[in-house]
């Protein structure tokens, strides 16, 4: 069963239902720029592999990827179809960017890794600030799967729980190879991730519109949005 929900969530997999659906999403984001010229993008989390996978052939745009690290975008190819810079920051406080720099501000599942609520809200605040528009992905908090860890219902158990599950059954993120043998390890495990209801999406992005995403007729994940 886990090695089945490992090939439905394997993004990194052309073949996989997960990338199936993020090209779906993507279309949604091209649909709203693909009639505009020379835009800006700051993709926040996001890496060059994304953007050749979505292989894009209606954006006209220079695209900044924001990391917390140097080596987070990955690889930039040779032939990446995009102008583009990579820069180091934190979602929570774009400073370094002024007021509606970009034309459009990405994200995909990047916000429900940022920290507690007030860092989720940290960073909407900036997405709002530093984008004209904007189109933030996150995984529904009421889908039966959670999917970082592919534990059902993982994420309704109270902390310790998820502790005493991620240490004692060395369950770390789906994606990982690396084990859990260290108790401080798993507490971070553990409380990395923090999935959002939409109502609390509504409260962070008040004039947003919202595409619900779906898998077999559940919400599997939450599109929040600004055209520009």
């Amino acid at each position: 069963m886990l090695n089945f929900l490992k090939k439905y969530a394997n993004n990194y997999s052309e073949k996989s239902m997960a990338h199936s659906l993020r090209i779906k999403r993507f279309k949604i984001f091209e649909d709203l720029i693909k009639n505009k010229k020379n835009i800006s993008i700051l993709d926040v989390g996001g890496t060059y592999d994304f953007w050749m996978k979505m292989n894009s052939k209606e954006i006209n745009a220079k695209i900044s990827i924001m990391n917390l690290t140097a080596d987070a975008a990955g690889h930039k190819p040779e032939n990446f179809p995009f102008e583009s810079e990579q820069i180091i920051g934190d979602a929570r406080d774009m400073k370094m960017f002024s007021d509606k720099k970009f034309d459009m501000v990405f994200s995909n599942s990047v916000i429900e890794h940022v920290g507690n609520f007030e860092d989720q809200k940290s960073m909407a605040e900036e997405v709002q600030r530093v984008g004209k528009g904007y189109f933030i992905q996150t995984p529904n908090f009421f889908f039966p799967i959670e999917p970082h860890f592919l534990f059902p219902y993982f994420q309704f158990l109270p902390l310790w729980i998820k502790i005493q599950i991620v240490y004692y059954f060395n369950m770390n993120f789906w994606w990982s190879d690396k084990k859990i043998s260290d108790y401080n390890h798993a507490i971070q495990v553990a409380s990395e991730v923090r999935l959002m209801k939409l109502s609390e999406l509504k409260r962070l992005f008040k004039d947003c519109l919202v595409f619900k995403e779906k898998f077999l007729q559940l919400i599997k994940s939450f599109i929040v949005y600004k055209k520009i």
